[in-house]
């Protein structure tokens, strides 16, 4: 079988949640035995990426591969007719839309990989008005396009799953369940550069709103008034998303995107990851903390609910009584079972993604 992937997502930003399973799906996909992987995307002119992909002849730079100008040229322009010379069986898109615009070329079957709908449900944070007029515009037709014209719906949790079934009813027949690959990391975990405090809490994530975490922020801070032995809080994903006030307050370290080295180091080294998304597709950081052997608290009523074993303690996200008498609780160290929480992880790890994808796989073959 000759698949197609889509590798914009795994170029133009290789370590944010999409990128990184963009870049996952493709190893396993260059791994499974009958498939013959060809990547697809735009590059610079000297990128290396140019010796592994097809690619466009024209010139493109790694950033902005999201812009309107530049999707259009490269769904619309290119994908149709190289799916066609390359004699692509089955094509895949993994960000939420993207599929090639018509003409579409005989026998190709397409997979949409859909992590979740909260583009055309909740509001993402950009520079400007029109900023946001223009991509909430774009991205409600290219999702709607690509829902209708994939023959099958590859989702990372049954939340995002029955939302794509609420949302678009024709296409639940359509719809898989993939769990996100968390690969098993053999990496030496490295200490950011930033000095840590003894005991800290740790939250991976800040630009979306969507993370909750200024709401989160509050109720620590009033928690941390009552009693100062509250562990300092560790912030991954820039601080520039949160209210100013915020950014200066006392046991909050802000530290920027880091790489997969520094970031094992923080999960290994946090007394607990806090999640408290009330919108989540997935929950990476989840996992992969669990996978470090460091116990979770996540929010109720998303995709977490699914990811994190029986007793994780939860909390509502729109709760600040009940966050704060939870966090008052937790605040007393305590021995995690951590032997039991990598176990948990490893659901999904290599072996459990890599099977699944070929039962898919083999699905759409049959």
């Amino acid at each position: 079988m000759r698949v197609g992937l889509d590798y914009r997502p795994g170029i133009s930003n290789p370590n944010n949640g999409i990128g990184r399973q963009n870049v996952a799906l493709a190893q396993v996909l260059g791994e499974l035995p009958g498939v013959d992987l060809h990547l697809f995307t735009p590059a610079p002119a000297d990128h290396p990426m140019r010796a592994r992909a097809h690619c466009p002849e024209w010139a493109s730079s790694v950033d902005g591969q999201h812009r309107l100008p530049r999707r259009l040229r490269f769904e619309l322009g290119y994908m149709p007719w190289a799916l066609r010379r390359q004699g692509i069986d089955v094509h895949i898109s993994t960000f939420n839309m993207g599929l090639p615009l018509p003409p579409r070329p005989a026998g190709v079957r397409y997979v949409l990989q859909l992590h979740d709908l909260f583009q055309l449900h909740l509001k993402n944070r950009h520079s400007s008005w029109l900023r946001e007029t223009v991509y909430r515009i774009s991205d409600n037709l290219s999702i709607r396009y690509s829902v209708q014209v994939a023959d099958r719906i590859w989702t990372p949790s049954q939340y995002s799953a029955d939302e794509l079934a609420r949302t678009f009813p024709s296409a639940a027949h359509k719809v898989r369940v993939l769990a996100n690959l968390v690969p098993s990391s053999n990496l030496i975990p490295v200490p950011p550069a930033q000095p840590l405090p003894t005991r800290f809490w740790l939250l991976v994530g800040t630009r979306e709103p969507r993370k909750n975490v200024p709401w989160f922020i509050e109720n620590w801070q009033q928690a941390r008034q009552r009693d100062p032995a509250i562990p300092d809080l560790v912030l991954v994903g820039g601080g520039e998303f949160l209210p100013v006030a915020q950014q200066a307050l006392a046991g909050i370290h802000l530290m920027p995107a880091l790489g997969d080295a520094e970031l094992q180091g923080l999960y290994a080294a946090a007394e607990r990851l806090w999640q408290p998304s009330y919108a989540e597709g997935f929950g990476l950081p989840v996992i992969e903390a669990m996978a470090a052997g460091t116990p979770v608290a996540v929010a109720s009523g998303t995709s977490l609910d699914e990811i994190v074993p029986p007793g994780t303690p939860r909390f509502s996200p729109h709760d600040g009584g009940a966050l704060l008498e939870l966090i008052h609780r937790l605040a007393q160290p305590a021995e995690a079972d951590r032997q039991a929480l990598q176990e948990w992880a490893r659901r999904y790890s290599e072996q459990p993604y890599r099977a699944r994808v070929s039962e898919l796989l083999q699905e759409l073959q049959a």
